[in-house]
């Protein structure tokens, strides 16, 4: 319901004729609100102590594709629940010691609610639980609630997670096609024509530039910033080329948790298969992608191989009070220090992660080069790009495995995905700090700094 609101109220937008500078009157020349102090951070840094914020496990469903994807006959609690379960499984933690989990999903897609997949997952009744939506950090948002309140003394031990199912609900399609034509309503007297356009937000520019598709807020990043197409190719075909390595060395195999579901064919027979390896890695070349013609307007830059996949998943993060995982006999694989939140202008609601980045930097007291492996979210290439050049990320540091061009970008998923892939590489790599990030339609950046144990 809430995406067809969206789709109604954006067919009232005009193209923006000038990505230079939007209605509202931004432009390059927009400086955000930097709020950071130093030492606003959860423990302290090289520190174990007792009232740290921990993280326990972390795993994650592999990426499916959507609408033929290995997960597009699944519910999304039926994703969700197996990782719910193996966080806890995976290290022997009776479900019961667990306080609260909160589940970040943005679609909705049929999906039944955080309750019943905990009670899907085997979590008793006295485990407590919400849904969050922060759109595309809604997974890290999730992580952030828990280890906030762990932070805070409110609980000792929760789970942050994840899911979207941006294939229709299973079904759907076969019912919306056998159902008949509703009748149009009777007019009701003196309604308005068009009650569903009547709506005074349309009247404030920036409230009405959040409706902007997302793949026009790419275009508006690359003419805003001038990004360039090439330096897009270049990121998309190096995102895919890191995930194939990483696929073939078997990276992600301690991360995925398989899931076994059934699947309806075209001719609708049904088999049981066991998703285990994301679908969108493909090897690829700058030539081949030089070819792809613009996505989202014809004279754009933004290709489909500059921008991230449509896709199923799920993920969960074990986070628990360093002094509680102890108790318990459980491993500490990190530590969460800092996370910080920006506001940007929604129009260009991509370059968010290049300002949240450096608000966590200041907080933890580092420099961009004192962070061993960056997971930027690959929403498109033009605003990881720009958040490249704007930070002064080393390359070789970004998205060491690939990012979401390569292995998908499902909304409510990623920010707990993302951690996940980030603490496995931290151990492979000997680092000591990593940071995830992500830009959120409507116009926000999100980040947050772990150490690596």
């Amino acid at each position: 319901m809430a995406l067809h609101r969206v789709g109604v109220y954006s067919a009232h937008l005009v193209p923006q004729q000038v990505a230079s500078r939007s209605e509202s009157g931004f432009d390059a020349n927009w400086q955000p609100r930097l709020t950071a102090k130093p030492g606003q951070t959860m423990g302290v840094l090289g520190k174990k102590q007792p009232d740290d914020v921990v993280i326990v496990s972390a795993l994650r469903t592999a990426l499916t594709k959507s609408k033929n994807g290995g997960f597009k006959d699944t519910w999304a609690e039926d994703m969700l629940a197996p990782v719910l379960a193996a966080v806890c499984d995976s290290v022997k933690l009776d479900k019961k010691h667990v306080d609260d989990i909160v589940v970040g999903n943005v679609a909705g897609n049929g999906f039944a609610g955080a309750a019943p997949a905990k009670f899907l997952a085997g979590f008793p009744e006295t485990v407590a639980c919400s849904t969050t939506n922060r759109q595309c950090s809604s997974g890290l948002s999730a992580i952030l609630t828990i280890a906030a309140q762990i932070h805070a003394g409110v609980i000792d031990c929760g789970i942050g997670a994840g899911v979207e199912k941006l294939s229709a609900p299973p079904g759907a399609a076969a019912q919306a096609k056998a159902a008949a034509k509703p009748k149009a309503a009777p007019k009701a007297a003196g309604a308005p024509a068009n009650l569903a356009g009547n709506r005074k937000f349309l009247e404030i520019p920036m409230a009405k530039e959040t409706l902007i598709p997302m793949g026009i807020t790419s275009e508006n990043v690359t003419e805003r910033y001038g990004i360039k197409r090439e330096d897009q190719d270049r990121l998309g075909f190096e995102s895919q080329r890191k995930a194939v390595e990483a696929q073939k060395a078997g990276f992600f195999k301690g991360e995925i948790v398989p899931v076994t579901m059934t699947v309806v064919s075209a001719d609708g027979s049904v088999q049981t298969i066991t998703v285990d390896s994301d679908e969108g890695i493909r090897a690829t070349s700058m030539e081949a992608l030089a070819k792809l013609k613009p996505a989202f307007k014809p004279d754009g830059s933004t290709t489909a191989g500059s921008s991230s996949q449509v896709s199923d998943g799920a993920a969960a993060v074990l986070l628990m009070r360093r002094s509680r995982a102890q108790e318990l006999g459980m491993p500490i694989l990190a530590s969460m220090r800092a996370s910080a939140l920006v506001g940007v202008p929604p129009d260009v609601m991509g370059i968010g992660p290049a300002f949240s980045i450096p608000e966590v930097l200041k907080k933890a007291g580092l420099g961009v080069n004192d962070v061993d492996v960056y997971e930027v979210n690959e929403a498109f290439a033009s605003q990881a790009e720009y958040t490249v050049q704007k930070v002064g990320i080393p390359r070789e540091r970004l998205n060491p495995v690939g990012g979401a061009i390569a292995l998908g970008h499902p909304f409510g998923c990623t920010g707990a995905r993302q951690v996940a892939t980030l603490l496995p590489q931290l151990k492979r790599s000997g680092g000591k700090f990593g940071i995830t990030a992500m830009c959120m339609g409507t116009g926000m950046g999100m980040a947050a700094l772990f150490e690596n144990e």
